[in-house]
């Protein structure tokens, strides 16, 4: 079995890519069943947000893993290959587990310390294990990812002063108006994003912020909990003219504000400047609407300058979190080359044992005329000869083990054609 992640990130890719590959949660369970049922993938987890894309899988230990799950990124998602290859990265085995580790540690988010990220491959968990997409192979290495980024948050600073993508929108408003106060924002949806913008945009002053959200009974508990006001979804274009800040993040495939919409509110606001701050993947805000004179526009990708702001005053706490993060991934490692020793030792013996045991079987009838002592002492010359037999390889299991030479299991596996055996299945 090999471990392979592939996938794009707010590094690799621009938001136009990115949100071509979003899954929405409605859809991740039967994403995930259908990247479990491609050839060569024995478990597999799909972790995707704002920010990423990426397949995490066990696969067959075959070198050719990689064309399958490019084809399940072109077929799933009906994408010609030249649009998603440029983007794309890979990682397998050591480094796969280093990735994830940081990922989940909020080592690799545009906003490093960041803390929904944890949440988010959690959700990624378990919708994979629900489907049965999850194992012992990755069930193993995602509980040990969860247990480092909780380490990695006790043990540094990194997330003292963490800040959402939703509190770098809010920022990136401040630096805009200078200051918040008297202001009104509309938020579009009611999700966990909008949850936490309206949290700091409060906490800086605007005079009113209104809610709206396709569910209006959400959007009326958002507004309530925090003072402001619930509009009707079919009327946020009546609302949004009002608002000097609009901060979407919806579900939405299509988006919910094109240029038609930016004039109207040009035109009722009598050409007072508005600020749309996009947050959604995909898009909730058609990129012309940034050719309206009046009408100023940022996407998630624009919010990339204002979170390397804060990636300069955590880079003492982030260095100390790689620093753990490394040390984690080497424990990793050797736990699972132990455990592969382990579990070769046992499958060579077992198997030692029954081709010992079928040959005594076989040539039972011609010792027929063997006393009980004579029979013992057969049993007892066999069982040496396997032993002595065994010695070499058993001592080149545990020195591979202990070298961390992978490659000299596997071969020793392949070997002895204890491939399945060795790996407990």
């Amino acid at each position: 079995m090999k471990l392979v992640l592939l996938g794009i990130n707010h590094k690799t890719a621009p938001v136009e890519v990115r949100e071509r590959l979003a899954i929405p949660a409605s859809r991740l369970a039967d994403a995930t069943r259908t990247l479990a049922h491609q050839p060569g993938v024995r478990e597999g987890m799909i972790l995707s947000t704002c920010n990423r894309v990426e397949l995490v899988t066990a696969q067959e230990g075959d070198d050719s893993v990689s064309a399958d799950l490019l084809t399940f990124l072109h077929q799933y998602f009906a994408l010609p290959p030249s649009l998603v290859e440029p983007h794309l990265y890979e990682y397998r085995e050591r480094e796969a587990v280093r990735h994830l580790f940081r990922v989940a540690s909020s080592l690799d988010s545009m906003v490093v310390g960041e803390p929904q990220i944890l949440g988010q491959v959690k959700a990624a968990y378990t919708a994979a294990r629900e489907v049965g997409a999850v194992q012992h192979e990755l069930e193993g290495l995602l509980q040990r990812t969860f247990a480092v980024a909780k380490k990695v948050r006790h043990e540094t600073q990194i997330g003292a002063t963490s800040v959402s993508i939703a509190s770098v929108a809010v920022e990136l408003a401040q630096k805009i108006f200078g200051s918040l106060q008297g202001k009104t924002v509309l938020l579009v949806g009611a999700g966990k994003m909008s949850e936490l913008s309206a949290r700091h945009l409060m906490q800086q002053g605007v005079a009113q912020v209104l809610v709206a959200n396709r569910t209006y009974e959400r959007a009326v508990e958002m507004a309530t909990h925090f003072g402001g006001r619930a509009v009707p979804f079919e009327n946020i274009y009546t609302h949004a003219a009002a608002a000097d800040i609009v901060i979407t993040s919806t579900g939405s495939p299509e988006p919910i504000f094109r240029a038609e919409h930016g004039r109207q509110f040009l035109q009722a606001r009598k050409n007072r400047p508005m600020f749309f701050i996009d947050i959604a993947v995909p898009r909730d805000v058609a990129p012309e609407m940034n050719k309206l004179e009046g009408i100023f526009l940022y996407d998630i990708d624009d919010l990339q300058s204002v979170a390397a702001t804060n990636m300069a005053e955590r880079s003492k706490e982030a260095q100390a979190a790689e620093n753990i993060v490394l040390r984690e991934v080497d424990r990793f490692q050797l736990r699972m080359q132990s455990l592969d020793a382990v579990q070769t030792v046992v499958a060579l013996q077992q198997s030692a044992e029954q081709m010992r045991a079928a040959e005594m079987l076989r040539v039972r009838s011609k010792l027929a005329g063997l006393t009980e002592e004579q029979n013992a002492a057969v049993e007892a010359l066999t069982r040496g000869l396997m032993k002595k037999f065994l010695h070499a390889p058993l001592s080149a299991v545990k020195q591979a083990a202990q070298e961390g030479d992978t490659e000299a299991l596997r071969t020793l596996r392949k070997g002895f054609h204890l491939e399945d055996e060795g790996r407990g299945e």
